[in-house]
């Protein structure tokens, strides 16, 4: 059941990166949250995906009975990470509004 969620979940984590990562892109930040935090996170996806597609590797988790707190550990670290960058998205967001209404 871990294999269909993670397989499930990996997906829907890089619809998600890539949405945050366009919405980062319309911002002005003094931090580059693309470059510091959702290109490596993406990276990191890129390398779980072709681990994945890797027939030898793709038996192997299939049949996978320990470590799969090991897998689920991956899955933490990236909706740990897309949350952190959903609350600062709105803080930069807030702060945007806030320098903009103090120009006008």
């Amino acid at each position: 059941m871990v294999d269909r969620v993670y397989i499930a979940a990996l997906p829907r984590l890089r619809k998600e990166l890539e949405r945050l990562r366009g919405d980062f892109s319309n911002l002005r930040s003094n931090t580059d949250w693309i470059k510091l935090r959702i290109d490596p996170l993406l990276k990191h996806l890129d390398s779980l995906e072709q681990l994945l597609g890797a027939r030898e590797f793709s038996k192997e988790f299939s049949r996978l009975t320990k470590g799969v707190v090991l897998f689920h550990s991956d899955l933490v670290y990236f909706r740990t990470n897309v949350q952190g960058l959903r609350k600062i998205l709105q803080s930069e967001k807030k702060t945007s509004k806030a320098k903009k209404v103090r120009k006008g």
